[in-house]
C-alpha cells in the first residue's frame, strides 16, 4: 500500500489545503504527517520544537513519514522539512511525489505571522527565504511532478496536479 500522491513543499505552499481538496476530488483519504506527529506526542508541533528541540521533532517526523508511506493509500502531505532526511528522500523516490512550489511573496502572505510555525518565529520573510534556499534542491530531487502555486487558487492547483499526473502516468 502506498499513497496515491505525496505532497511536499515549503511552509505556505498549500500542502494541507491542496491535499484535502485533492482527496475530495478523488474521494480518497487525506493524511498530514504533522498531525500524526502531534497526535503521537500529545502536543503541538510548535510545543515539540520548544520543549524537546528540533532534533527530537525530526526523529518523530522520520518515523511518522515512514509509517504513513507504508499504511496510507490516499493523499499524504508531509511537513516542509521532511525532505531534510536522506532516509525520507530515498523513500519518496518510489512515490508519486508532487512538489508544490511557491515563491517567497506568496509563501509569506499565506503563512502570515503564525506562531504555529516554530522555524518562522521572528523575521518570517527572512526565515522563509532561508528555508526556500536550503530546501529547493531537495524538493526537486524527490518530485515526480512540480506544480507552481503562486497566484493560483487551491482549486486551480488541484486541477494542475490532476492534469500533470495524467501526463506523467
Amino acid at each position: 500500500m502506498t499513497p496515491r500522491v505525496v505532497l511536499v513543499g515549503s511552509p505556505g505552499s498549500g500542502k494541507s489545503t491542496t491535499g484535502r481538496l485533492l482527496a475530495e476530488h478523488w474521494q480518497e483519504g487525506f493524511r498530514d504527517t504533522d498531525d500524526d506527529i502531534a497526535k503521537a506526542a500529545g502536543k503541538t508541533v510548535a510545543d515539540i520544537f520548544i520543549e524537546d528541540g528540533e532534533d527530537t521533532f525530526r526523529r518523530l517526523e522520520g518515523e511518522a513519514v515512514a509509517h504513513a508511506l507504508r499504511e496510507h493509500d490516499g493523499i499524504l502531505a508531509l511537513g516542509g522539512g521532511a525532505v531534510l532526511s536522506l532516509e525520507t528522500r530515498e523513500l519518496l523516490k518510489a512515490q508519486s511525489t508532487v512538489w508544490l512550489r511557491v515563491g517567497l511573496a506568496d509563501a509569506v502572505s499565506r503563512v502570515g505571522l503564525s506562531g504555529a510555525r516554530p522555524l518562522l518565529v521572528g523575521n518570517v520573510r527572512g526565515q522563509l527565504n532561508t528555508l526556500l534556499q536550503q530546501r529547493t534542491a531537495l524538493y526537486q530531487e524527490v518530485a515526480r511532478v512540480i506544480v507552481d502555486t503562486d497566484s493560483r487558487t487551491p482549486d486551480d492547483v488541484v486541477a494542475a496536479i490532476v492534469a500533470a499526473l495524467e501526463v506523467a502516468s
